[in-house]
């Protein structure tokens, strides 16, 4: 399954609602969250049809639990959830928060993101942007923009070498590579070990690919073809 979190155009909603895209339509499930609908057995009701054009798509997964960004297979740094946007959004600069005026250009990590569903298993994937500002001190260089979606496809979806990905800027490609390497069972079992996993939990796989040096007014766009786009545009 293609699932999302959207709103009508016209009926603008913070948290949206849960949908199943099939072609050029999104059907309205009766769930409150993804992560209620991965309890749930991974079915819900089915309630109104809208054409795809007249949506917009929201972050899948708004208030993850927890996010553990993947340096290597064997290790991990927890990120803030409070910093997940979704496609779409607008990513401001420190310049643009009253930062260094010399300050006005950000780096893109580029990942891929596993969500918990039921019983701590990998439910579904979707495309992870970690934005970075390289001139401030860590962990406050990469603690205001994670972007999730546009949406998150379950494995049963997925075939070999569905984990190529693309970063364009301005429609210009940045970087391209692939996930194949990262082992999500290990990944799982790592983050599971002498804790409890929740349903939203996110797993993120190591960057495939950095781009730096993007300026306010670019357009991104990280592309994982078997998921779709995640654009996001830079201001400041």
């Amino acid at each position: 399954m293609r699932l999302c979190m959207f709103h009508p155009l016209d009926h603008p909603l913070e948290r949206g609602w849960v949908g199943r895209i099939e072609g050029d339509r999104v059907i309205q499930l009766a769930a409150q969250t993804l992560q209620t609908m991965f309890t749930g057995g991974g079915s819900a009701r089915e309630h109104a049809e809208y054409p795809l054009a007249e949506v917009r798509l929201l972050a899948p997964v708004l208030h993850p639990p927890a996010v553990r960004v993947f340096v290597d297979q064997a290790t991990f740094a927890f990120a803030n959830p409070a910093a997940i946007v979704g496609p779409g959004a607008e990513v401001v600069t420190r310049q643009g928060t009253g930062g260094d005026v010399s300050q006005g250009c950000l780096t893109l990590l580029a990942r891929v993101a596993g969500v918990i569903g039921a019983d701590h298993a990998v439910a579904g994937f979707t495309a992870f942007a970690e934005w970075c500002d390289l001139g401030c001190a860590a962990p406050k260089d990469r603690d205001f923009a994670l972007g999730i979606g546009p949406v998150v496809v379950t494995p049963d979806e997925l075939t070999s070498g569905w984990r190529e990905a693309i970063v364009r800027v301005d429609g210009i490609e940045r970087a391209r590579g692939s996930f194949e390497d990262f082992d999500w069972q290990a990944a799982r079992d790592l983050a599971a070990k002498r804790t409890r996993l929740f349903s939203g939990d996110l797993l993120v796989s190591p960057p495939f690919g950095t781009v730096d040096g993007i300026a306010s007014g670019e357009v991104v766009e990280l592309e994982i073809p078997a998921i779709g786009v995640l654009e996001h545009v830079v201001s400041g």
